[in-house]
């Protein structure tokens, strides 16, 4: 059974969100509308689905009656079987009385026949004006009222459409009075039930306005919040000179008031730290030199008893001098970098006087650099990283391989790299190995001469060059540090 990877969740952006629930709730609070006004009044929702439908209807008629009032009557059963055909329905012909004459001639239904049979003469709210003829002679002279109706019967369920027509043909004797029936298995009927389209046309409508109305208050949100989470972002790394400086009077503006002075509260304390650090480095210094001067004069006048404990004493005081001394660098990694000018310079040149300060000439040191790469950064820090870069590849790897110090523009960025051979580091420290006197296993401990600050410098440096720096172990074995810089500007 492989090990694959989990599939990936799907991630919904805040807007999306916003927008699924407010149309989530207009589709509920439509509906618990719809049902508690149907309980109410006993409303059939029909009109939703037939609107527009008796106007169509009655289009298609005029196109069939006026066929049929110039066509033979023994043409007429052709004449609704194409319309029939052509509008995936079934046309019928019947008389007031609901018999058929032309075309479908299935029995109707008894609520469809009784629509057509028992229509009234007038609504059941009008009064008959003074001088109206009476129903029983209203019938003589002029018949049935006209019928439009639109109904749904159920077992199986069909659709049924009612129009009243007249026809005036010659060949068939005197005008005679029908209704047309056009019955259909589905709610669509190819368009003459039900059409779509204005529905879809007003649901995109209103998905179109909805959006235009909430995009600026959803994207107002978003953007708050995406400066928010930049300038948390910046501050995990370090960076505590970002401010959010929003403007809004509401729970955001609050939250975002409160990362600002978060970050002006870790700024002073980590300045506050570091600046501490620094002094007492510097004001170790002198005393660790008289030390240093003391412990080599006494282990000249030392008996041999002796000698191994100054020695002892004597290498003790070089660990602290080298630990105060990396402090010191550190120190002015911290705080001279801020005010470091960026220039363009040779990455050859640097990598040449990094070499010259940390390594020997039996030291196997393998460069593949051009000489006119050139990359924005400050000559002294950018040195310095690649110092001490080289030093722990050294200290660390130097019987393990060649170290290769290697450059290259990748994109729009110029990418530098030292790669040793040695024993690498456990991938779950690789993240935190720049972190200030962070070490990982017993072959990186001051027994091999580190500090816990040469990675720590590196990526000071680095940032106040504008750049970033990352971490990987090599195959099979290795460490490899990447440095990132951005080209000059032309």
């Amino acid at each position: 059974m492989s090990d694959s990877p989990p599939p990936r969740r799907v991630r919904l952006p805040l807007y999306g969100k916003i927008l699924v629930w407010f149309f989530l709730n207009l589709v509920i609070v439509a509906a618990v509308f719809a049902l508690l006004f149907n309980a109410q009044f006993n409303f059939n929702l029909d009109w939703f689905f037939f609107t527009g439908a008796r106007e169509r209807m009655e289009a298609v008629r005029d196109l069939i009656v006026g066929e049929l009032d110039t066509t033979a009557p023994d043409e007429w059963p052709a004449v609704l079987k194409r319309y029939s055909a052509a509008h995936r329905v079934r046309f019928g012909l019947f008389d007031d009385d609901a018999n058929p004459l032309v075309g479908d001639t299935a029995n109707l239904p008894e609520e469809v026949r009784k629509r057509i049979i028992e229509r009234p003469l007038f609504p059941r709210t009008t009064t008959p004006a003074p001088g109206t003829p009476r129903p029983a002679e209203t019938r003589r002279r002029w018949g049935r009222p006209p019928v439009r109706a639109i109904m749904r019967t159920s077992d199986p369920t069909q659709y049924w459409l009612l129009t009243s027509a007249r026809l005036d043909n010659m060949l068939a004797g005197d005008p005679l009075r029908v209704v047309l029936v056009a019955r259909s298995d589905s709610l669509s009927a190819g368009g003459l039930i039900f059409n779509p389209k204005p529905w879809l046309a007003l649901v995109a409508g209103v998905f179109v306005f909805s959006l235009l109305f909430w995009l600026p208050l959803i994207r107002g949100i978003t953007r708050t919040l995406a400066r928010m989470l930049h300038a948390t972002r910046q501050i995990a790394d370090g960076r505590f000179d970002v401010r959010v400086n929003l403007r809004r009077r509401d729970e955001l503006g609050s939250l975002a008031e409160s990362i600002d002075q978060m970050a002006a509260r870790l700024d002073g304390l980590v300045t506050g730290q570091k600046r501490f650090l620094g002094d007492i480095a510097h004001e170790l210094c002198s005393p660790l030199v008289r030390l240093q001067m003391a412990l080599g004069i006494l282990e000249q006048h030392a008996t041999p008893t002796q000698a191994p404990f100054v020695r002892s004493a004597n290498e003790k005081a070089a660990q602290i001098a080298a630990l105060v001394g990396e402090l010191l660098s550190f120190s002015k990694a911290e705080f001279g970098a801020s005010s470091a000018p960026l220039e363009p310079i040779r990455v050859a040149a640097a990598a040449a006087e990094a070499m010259r300060r940390e390594t020997a000439e039996t030291d196997d040191i393998r460069t593949t650099i051009p000489d006119d790469l050139l990359v924005s950064a400050n000559p002294e820090l950018l040195t310095r990283a690649l110092a001490n870069l080289l030093r722990n590849s050294l200290q660390h790897a130097a019987g393990s391989g060649p170290i290769t110090l290697h450059a290259e523009r990748r994109a729009d960025a110029v990418t530098i790299t030292v790669g040793d051979s040695g024993p690498g580091v456990p991938e779950a420290d690789l993240p935190r190995i720049f972190d200030a006197f962070y070490r990982t296993d017993p072959s990186r401990t001051r027994a091999t001469g580190g500090t816990g600050l040469g990675l720590a410098i590196v990526k000071t440096c680095v940032e106040s060059c504008a750049g970033t720096v990352t971490a990987r172990n090599r195959q099979p074995h290795g460490l490899e540090i990447a440095i990132h810089l951005q080209p000059p500007k032309t």
